[in-house]
This record gives C-alpha cells, structure tokens and sequence, in this order.
C-alpha cells in the first residue's frame, strides 16, 4: 500500500471516530422514513414475517420500522438502501426467490 493511501486511510478512520463521539457533523447522512421501508418490502413481495427473516431482524423491530417507533441503524440501514435501489439484487444475494 502507498503511503498516500495509508495516510488517508488512518484520516479517513479518525473522522468516523470523530462522528461517532458526536465532535463531528458526518457529511451526508441518509434518513428513511417509515412508507419507505414498507414499499421496499411490498416492492420485493414479501410479507413481514419473511422480510426479517431476509434481512436479519425480528418481525417488531420491522413493524416498529414500518410504523415510525424506530429507524433502522448500521448494516440495516446499507441493506434497505441497497433494496430501494435494486431490489432483485437483495432477492438474489439472499437467495429469498
């Protein structure tokens, strides 16, 4: 690896650490909102029940979701992303279909 790259890195780490200790504002953030996660869901035809099984969640934290009590965080968040902009790709990396 090449110093620049390493150098950027070791900069690019300490800026998560900063957002992550709230020192620093991230620099986009993406939201989804509840109706959101819903068509996601009916976009891959599933019901709740196989949607969190899919993604790796229980069935209330999904309806918690879907009715606005909670976001989804982390690797949730990248995966229903990932599903509202290619759907057939979730389908198929999961083998759901």
């Amino acid at each position: 690896m090449k110093n620049e790259d390493f150098d950027m890195l070791v900069a690019s780490i300490k800026e998560a650490g900063d957002i992550k200790a709230n020192r620093k504002k991230p620099n986009r953030v993406f939201e989804m909102n509840a109706p959101e996660i819903r068509e996601i869901r009916e976009l891959l035809h599933v019901s709740q029940r196989e949607f969190a099984l899919m993604i790796g969640v229980s069935v209330r934290t999904l309806q918690n979701w879907e009715q606005g009590r909670r976001k989804p965080e982390g690797p949730a968040k990248a995966l229903l992303r990932i599903a509202s902009k290619n759907p057939k790709a979730v389908l198929d990396a999961l083998h759901a279909k």
